[in-house]
């Protein structure tokens, strides 16, 4: 006939374990998991730190390498933007790179290792670029001032040189 029973775990988890007869076999939890499904194939959240990194990574190297292209060619970084946006993203992406580039260090340092590479390789590729845009960024400095003879304000002031 049709016996189930519930076991409540120390998890406290619920964990449905029974035989039918094939008649409602998705009694109690009709919604629940398949029997077969372990903890490794759930899908890790998105909260991960190593996705974290990566996808701010992801937006933060582009914008300082367009800012440093930007102090190249025109011997001013980026415009302040409408309310300022353009400025601040700037500014927290120059905030972001040189901290991560800071926590790798820190990490090599103190465990012998690098970050880990992440999922798809991605987070070793955006800690690369982070290298890359500090190298870049210390060649435009240079540039800047044998050009230029100044290195603008970060925050535009009136009559200055830059916006």
């Amino acid at each position: 006939m049709f016996q189930h029973s519930l076991l409540i775990e120390k998890s406290a988890s619920v964990r449905w374990s029974g035989k039918s007869n094939g008649a409602n076999n998705k009694w109690p939890f009709p919604n629940r998991p398949s029997k077969n499904m372990t903890k490794s194939s759930v899908p890790p959240s998105a909260t991960n730190s190593t996705e974290v990194l990566t996808g701010v990574s992801g937006v933060a190297v582009p914008v300082m390498l367009f800012s440093e292209f930007t102090l190249k060619t025109t011997g001013c970084g980026l415009p302040s933007g409408p309310l300022g946006l353009y400025g601040a993203i700037e500014g927290l992406s120059y905030l972001w790179v040189v901290g991560l580039v800071g926590y790798s260090v820190y990490t090599k340092t103190t465990t012998g290792k690098g970050l880990p590479s992440g999922p798809y390789g991605l987070l070793g590729a955006a800690e690369g670029m982070s290298y890359l845009a500090i190298l870049c960024g210390l060649v435009v400095l240079g540039f800047q001032v044998t050009e230029y003879g100044y290195i603008p304000n970060a925050i535009p002031v009136e009559g200055g040189k830059c916006y």
